[in-house]
């Protein structure tokens, strides 16, 4: 961050703004550029020493650099060619990770650029609420710095939820923060927890040959997912080893120098040289002073809003984890946007809805739209046209063959109603379709009559339109 725009906390410094942002992640971000960018007078309050909140530094730019490493030697690993070059190499997740680091310093000079160029002052220490109009940032010398303002936003994401009777400062028992910073070979791993963290470790781990217990709370995997693909899901981490556990919950963990024992209620015991916590987060608003102002968290630390991302109170604003669902980045920073243009007295702002799914899982999930559950139980009537990769040339050219494309739509007006990815860069594919179902001409007919490079992934989308129409009659 230029010295210009990065105030020193002083006992003696005293601001004034028109608007004070807690937390510098994707949400915090996207209020901060559009009260910024809307005239207004700005700070920004991190805790880190650097900027881009746990997204950048612990959630999804390190996790997802560590999957697309995997990933790299998946596919290296499974081409003959490169076979023949070298067996597997033991390494851990920190050397993995070496690529990770550069990508973060990489995205915080970026961000901080931003602050910069739209002077946004930005404060690093630890927020505390004294009032709706006053907001306190201590440094971890203790120095006092005071911020007035007209609204707040608060952005301070969340953490993965620790339950009082495990021990996190054991070194083999992990959160999705720590597990980051594991530095240790191991052969067998639990995770505890089977949603969108816990799904994408399992595969991780599996995908360097780890054995993995996959410990699922409830009855399936992803149980807000097309069932076909959550299916999907559930048989290709089964086929490369994952051992999948529904219905089941802890008792009790044991720990020892050497691996951990996990008591299930069900009267299993399960022995592993780790255990990955992945059950669960709770927004940081501990510590904040929210009792000065009146607004109370729920039991997970989230906080309720409406649908301008209004609190209680009508001058304090939220969005991002804090707030809880959907918890994704990029959900996040439209919702700090939206919470941004509210502030500044925009008319008619759409909260953030429609909003795809993502899931990095090796291969990906991504989805828009409604589940073939949700139409059959509004007794829409709806087809279904499909696209396996496995038939894809370009699919079958690098190799990437497992996964499918799934669009629903409407037997009548042909309208796309759904569309439900799971293979090799679904993420990337699945914004093809959302741009067809957002515009004014929604339809399927859109793909059997549009003209895709070949051989590319965004073929699947004619293939799945002519078989979808095929069923017409």
């Amino acid at each position: 961050m230029p010295a210009a725009r990065k105030r020193e906390l002083t006992s003696t410094n005293f601001a004034k703004y028109d608007a004070v942002v807690l937390g510098s992640g994707p949400a915090g971000e996207g209020a901060a550029m559009k009260l910024a960018k809307s005239g207004k007078k700005v700070a920004i309050v991190e805790l880190r020493e650097q900027l881009g909140g746990n997204s950048a530094h612990v959630g999804t730019i390190p996790s997802k650099a560590l999957r697309q490493t995997v990933s790299s030697m998946i596919r290296y690993q499974r081409d003959p060619l490169f076979q023949k070059l070298g067996e597997w190499k033991q390494f851990t997740l920190k050397e993995a990770l070496r690529n990770a680091h550069k990508v973060i310093q990489q995205q915080v000079e970026t961000h901080s650029r931003f602050y910069d160029r739209n002077r946004v002052h930005v404060y690093h220490g630890r927020a505390y609420i004294q009032d709706k109009n006053t907001i306190y940032v201590f440094s971890q010398e203790g120095i006092k710095e005071t911020l007035i303002c007209d609204q707040i936003v608060i952005a301070t994401g969340s953490r993965p939820y620790r339950p009082a009777g495990l021990d996190f400062k054991h070194p083999r028992v992990f959160d999705s923060d720590k597990i980051l910073d594991l530095d240790f070979s191991i052969q067998k791993i639990i995770i505890y927890g089977a949603g969108v963290i816990g799904c994408e470790y399992a595969s991780i781990f599996t995908g360097v040959g780890h054995k993995v217990d996959l410990i699922n709370t409830q009855a399936k995997l992803l149980s807000y997912l097309d069932d076909e693909i959550a299916d999907a899901l559930s048989y290709y981490l089964r086929e490369l080893g994952v051992l999948i556990r529904h219905n089941e919950q802890i008792d009790h963990l044991e720990t020892f120098d050497d691996h951990v024992v996990l008591h299930l209620q069900s009267g299993k015991k399960i022995k592993a040289d780790a255990i990955l916590w992945c059950n669960g987060r709770s927004g940081n608003t501990d510590g904040l002073g929210l009792e000065n102002v009146g607004l109370k968290p729920n039991s997970r630390g989230q906080l309720a809003v409406n649908d301008k991302y209004q609190t209680e109170i009508d001058n304090i604003y939220a969005a991002g984890d804090v707030i809880g669902w959907p918890a994704l980045a990029s959900a996040a920073y439209d919702q700090g946007r939206c919470a941004g243009a509210n502030m500044v007295g925009e008319q008619n702002v759409k909260p953030v809805t429609d909003i795809p799914t993502g899931i990095y899982t090796i291969p990906e999930i991504s989805s828009i739209g409604k589940t073939e559950q949700q139409l059959t139980e509004e007794k829409i009537p709806y087809e279904v046209g499909q696209s396996f990769f496995r038939h894809l040339a370009r699919a079958q050219i690098t190799g990437d063959t497992v996964g499918m494309l799934k669009i629903l739509f409407h037997r009548e007006t042909l309208e796309i109603l759904g569309i439900h990815c799971f293979g090799n860069n679904a993420s990337e594919i699945i914004h093809i379709g959302q741009a067809v179902m957002q515009s004014p001409n929604n339809s399927i007919k859109y793909f059997a009559e549009t003209t895709f490079n070949y051989p590319t992934m965004a073929e699947a989308y004619r293939v799945a339109a002519l078989n979808g129409m095929n069923r017409l009659f």
